[in-house]
């Protein structure tokens, strides 16, 4: 990213951070999961790795990450979860998505995956190491849904384990060892209706800032 563009990025996040509804309490946060809670049978890091094997199957330019509208983001949904985007953090991005009632939404606030080498010497140890090394030193992290906003955003850290990043690919390619860290919320189902939901993070090397007008149908 252009260091212009990513300081006018993590600036535009600053500004949110700072504008945004309260922080909410514990009892107003009934609208998302504890990181730690199992949802539909699964821990939040492996849904972080199905995440990361979603956004995967796309190419770069057709994908939901890529996406300036939201007019992507019913690509490849399937199962109890819906995936939401991030981006490639090039700018804030503000998306539109119509979301099927009752489902759990997943997306990182701020996310770094690391796949295997070319010429095949990675381990897995080495990309789970490179992994978290890129999303140590964050420095702000934000999400508010409806004008409430979570609070302890550092506790929502994910890791996966050593996994195939090509699982999902057509045609099926092996791209093993890959491993992923960041943060993550899954949040319940939403009531039927409009919805506004802010989220990013900042890292030394990555910003995202990213606002989806929720429709729920």
């Amino acid at each position: 990213m252009h260091h212009r563009t990513a300081r006018r990025v993590a600036l535009s996040l600053i500004a949110f951070i700072g504008t945004a509804g309260p922080v909410a309490g514990q009892a107003s946060e009934t609208w998302a999961f504890a990181p730690g809670e199992i949802v539909a049978g699964q821990t939040q890091a492996e849904w972080s790795r199905a995440w990361w094997q979603w956004a995967g199957s796309f190419d770069r330019n057709d994908s939901p990450v890529a996406d300036r509208t939201g007019e992507l983001c019913h690509r490849k949904q399937s199962g109890p979860v819906w995936f939401l985007a991030g981006t490639y953090g090039t700018r804030r991005t503000e998306r539109t998505c119509t979301v099927p009632s009752g489902k759990y939404l997943f997306f990182p606030l701020i996310n770094y995956v690391v796949m295997p080498r070319a010429d095949g010497s990675t381990n897995c140890m080495s990309v789970m190491s490179s992994a978290a090394a890129m999303t140590d030193r964050v420095s702000s992290l934000v999400v508010d849904l409806d004008g409430q906003r979570l609070s302890d955003l550092t506790t929502f850290r994910q890791v996966t384990t050593c996994f195939d990043m090509g699982a999902l690919s057509e045609p099926k390619t092996r791209i093993y060892p890959s491993a992923a860290n960041g943060y993550y919320v899954m949040l319940k189902p939403l009531r039927p209706g409009t919805h506004t939901l802010n989220f990013g993070g900042v890292l030394p090397s990555m910003v995202q800032a990213v606002t989806y007008t929720l429709k729920v149908e």
